[in-house]
């Protein structure tokens, strides 16, 4: 029996290899690829496209990576389908090539000058960083990077690293933020996504070090009060 169930694991791994090596790969750059709900679209344009097997997407780089049966399909037909969606154009993609992408990140644990300058020393340490312009003023990092090079997932695990607790900065009118201390073990990524489930919630973020809580929300869909009520009936323990 358990030679057997050997016998079918093996062919099923061989099978799957044999599945993986007749695949290829198509990437490319997409430029007016700027969201997820782009993403959705490109995604309904090539998925019932015979041949196509998966979709990775990169939204930084806006680029996506086309994994495709060649035996059904090929590169100039895949390009084809895209061109003809009218906005999502396809283009060469160069993993050499400079994608500048720039982000705003809240930071309200940045109170003072050395703050700012230790911000900026240790980001313009990082391979791919173009600019750093901390305001003191409004508490917020302004940051220009390649995304080739890296990403707003590694920037801002840097800052978290450093003492910060940055989330997404806009300057719209109807974007307020909300920065709550909790205790350090309910800094967790369980905490992240049940405050990102609340109504008018942006972005969340996280630190242990710190003991804190900070929040980008929508203020015409909810406010501070709210947000403190409805996170402590998630059994969250916190305080302005």
């Amino acid at each position: 029996m358990i030679k057997k169930l050997l016998t079918l694991l093996l062919l099923f791994f061989s099978v799957n290899a044999a599945m993986a090596a007749s695949m290829d790969t198509l990437v490319v750059r997409i430029k007016a690829m700027r969201c997820e709900d782009c993403a959705h679209k490109v995604s309904l344009a090539l998925n019932g496209k015979p041949g196509v097997e998966g979709l990775q997407f990169d939204l930084e780089k806006r680029t996506v990576a086309v994994a495709f049966d060649p035996a059904k399909t090929n590169t100039d037909s895949i390009c084809a389908t895209l061109k003809a969606t009218g906005r999502y154009k396809p283009s060469t993609y160069d993993p050499k090539e400079k994608i500048r992408r720039g982000m705003g990140l809240k930071a309200d644990e940045m109170k003072t000058e050395a703050d700012a300058e230790l911000i900026k020393k240790n980001l313009y340490e990082m391979v791919g960083m173009d600019s750093v312009g901390p305001n003191l003023a409004k508490g917020y990092i302004f940051v220009r990077y390649d995304a080739n090079k890296t990403t707003k997932a590694t920037i801002r695990q840097k800052l978290l690293d450093m003492g910060f607790t940055p989330v997404n900065y806009y300057t719209s009118k109807e974007i307020s933020f909300a920065y709550f201390k909790i205790p350090a073990e309910a800094a967790t990524d369980e905490t992240i996504e049940k405050v990102l489930s609340l109504d008018g919630v942006d972005d969340v973020n996280v630190n242990a070090k710190k003991g804190s809580l900070a929040i980008t929300y929508v203020n015409t869909e909810t406010n501070l009060e709210k947000l403190l009520a409805e996170i402590k009936a998630e059994g969250i323990e916190v305080k302005k």
